[in-house]
């Protein structure tokens, strides 16, 4: 009996991968299922052999994710809370709260921003 050849993956579009990288899925052919715990990524798609890690440091795009989320996150705590107290902004409480969601949403958000790196890295910067 012959072995079966794999069948090949079409290209997905810009917009598909984004959104596979939305959704924590392989951005070449969806498959879900890359993390074998919150922080621990496997090294490779479970079914296109996507291999993840291209090169060392490749995960700064991923980081400079995080590091846009905690300062979204700031801004959006922040801006609102000040311009509603003005003129007497009470910027210790405001900080009692943006700090330590500052710190949690990107733990919360590391699998996503990953996904999301592989994606726009895929979709944007492969071929250059």
């Amino acid at each position: 009996m012959a072995a079966s050849v794999p069948t090949p993956i079409p290209t997905p579009s810009r917009g598909q991968m984004l959104r596979r990288g939305l959704l924590k899925r392989c951005p070449r052919c969806g498959t879900g299922h890359l993390f074998r715990r919150w922080f621990q990524l496997v090294p490779d798609c479970p079914r296109c052999s996507l291999h993840f890690e291209r090169e060392e440091g490749y995960w700064a795009g991923a980081l400079a994710i995080n590091i846009a989320i905690a300062g979204a996150v700031f801004v959006l705590v922040f801006i609102p809370w000040a311009a509603l107290t003005v003129p007497d902004i009470p910027v210790v409480p405001i900080l009692s709260v943006a700090i330590p969601l500052m710190i949690a949403l990107p733990v919360l958000a590391y699998p996503w921003s990953k996904t999301i790196w592989m994606a726009f890295d895929r979709a944007f910067l492969e071929h250059l």
